[in-house]
């Protein structure tokens, strides 16, 4: 029997009503959400749709896959799920014979499910083997990059995913425990975390391996490559008025996200001084969010997952 067999896909969507009145629903749209998970989102969304109306769930998870299918079935044909990276939408579209769509979801880093899971290896509050796959069908893990990247690699995650000041003594101290024996599990890792991290600041900070692990889990999964990648390929799929809805927890998706709105709205390449434009590139639509939209204190109140999210909205025109 799977480990997780029985277990709940328990994730408290972000954000919710915000994200439903961002995607600004027609009822015989098409939707997708590219991080399905346990289809909080996707059940609002599908309550809105008639019969014309179609989402696709799009997750890389096998769990999330078990547990959406479930919530979702009593809305039948309305819904199609697919195990797949939402890096890969397109061509998921493509097999569906589907050219364009209404809106677009994505919900991004790590569930309520996945964190709570210990088997996982995505949290430092349990011990378990160093995992963090979202999807356990690819074959690095956590552990190899741990036991395997070079020090300066290990230092460059760390101090660019992690955004961690004391990333060089940490991966320091990565390799000099790494060479006693192999670092297998959650607390042998964070025992080399906190011995490189001085106790005055570990006692006035979060945990210690917070962004450490952060680090490690976006290198693998390979986060904010995927998402660098996959925003233009969205923006192209919506129809006019459509709307691309994304929920970050950290500052590198964020920024990524605004960069790219702002891109698609404006992404003129002629210099200032021009007085008109002849690079000849027209404007995609209009990032509606100038100022990401933060949850309410009520939200950060009962869900203290929330309080890191922001949601930014963009909504396709095309110019003629």
């Amino acid at each position: 029997m799977d480990a997780n067999e029985g277990r709940e896909f328990k994730h408290i969507s972000v954000l919710l009503d915000e994200v439903i009145e961002g995607l600004d629903i027609k009822p015989d749209g098409i939707y997708v959400d590219g991080t399905l998970g346990g289809g909080g989102h996707a059940y609002h969304v599908c309550k809105r749709l008639s019969d014309k109306g179609r989402y696709i769930g799009i997750d890389q998870d096998e769990d999330a896959i078990r547990a959406a299918g479930a919530r979702l079935a009593e809305f039948g044909d309305k819904v199609t799920i697919v195990r797949s990276n939402y890096c890969n939408m397109k061509q998921v579209l493509h097999d569906l014979n589907i050219s364009k769509v209404d809106g677009i979801l994505l919900d991004l880093g790590v569930s309520s499910y996945q964190l709570d899971t210990p088997e996982r290896g995505f949290s430092y509050k349990e011990d378990a083997p160093l995992d963090m796959r979202m999807d356990n069908r690819t074959e690095l893990t956590a552990k190899d990059i741990v036991n395997n990247y070079s020090e300066y690699d290990l230092y460059r995650i760390i101090r660019d995913y992690g955004e961690d000041k004391f990333a060089k003594n940490i991966a320091k101290h990565i390799v000099k425990d790494r060479a006693e024996k192999p670092i297998e599990t959650t607390y042998q890792l964070i025992e080399s975390i906190k011995a490189a991290i001085p106790m005055k600041v570990r006692m006035n900070t979060g945990h210690p391996a917070k962004k450490t692990f952060q680090a490690i889990r976006i290198e693998l999964n390979k986060e904010l490559e995927v998402l660098t990648d996959t925003l233009d390929d969205m923006v192209e799929l919506l129809n006019e008025d459509g709307r691309l809805c994304i929920i970050t927890f950290h500052s590198l998706e964020d920024r990524i996200v605004k960069v790219n709105f702002k891109k698609h709205e404006n992404p003129c390449t002629c210099p200032p001084s021009f007085p008109v434009c002849i690079c000849g590139k027209k404007s995609q639509g209009k990032h509606i969010t100038r100022k990401p939209i933060i949850p309410s204190e009520e939200e950060m109140e009962y869900n203290s997952r929330s309080k890191s999210s922001k949601l930014r909205i963009f909504e396709k025109h095309t110019e003629v």
